[in-house]
């Protein structure tokens, strides 16, 4: 079974869950065994898949830690916390968390951009 490790220890995704922000990107980390790297990418592209077809999603990226990591990141774009709070929520998405490795630690947090003036834009 998949383990849900907090990103912030002051707030948790169930209270960015409960938010009404606009724009957001979901950052994900995940950590699983060497020889489960495959099931990974198996569970997480069929996730993807799911969540490119609802309302609200704009883009996702995936990342792997280089030299023969097995860390991963994901990073995906949404409207809104709105529109990914319901797609998350989707039975058919609880479920299918099912898929991944038992190894999987995961990290999921909701992020938003910030001017930084001369350096970035919001």
């Amino acid at each position: 079974m998949i383990k849900f490790v907090e990103m912030d220890d002051q707030v948790t995704l169930r209270q960015q869950l409960s938010s009404d922000e606009g724009s957001v990107i979901v950052i994900n980390k995940f950590n699983v065994r060497p020889d489960e790297v495959g099931q990974l990418v198996a569970a997480w592209t069929e996730d993807a898949r799911f969540f490119k077809a609802q309302p609200g999603f704009i883009s996702t990226q995936l990342h792997r830690g280089i030299g023969g990591s097995s860390v991963f990141v994901n990073y995906a774009v949404w409207e809104s916390v709105e529109a990914f709070r319901n797609a998350f929520g989707r039975p058919e998405f609880q479920s299918a968390m099912a898929r991944y490795p038992s190894s999987t630690v995961t990290s999921p947090h909701l992020f938003q951009k910030v001017a930084v003036p001369g350096v970035c834009i919001e």
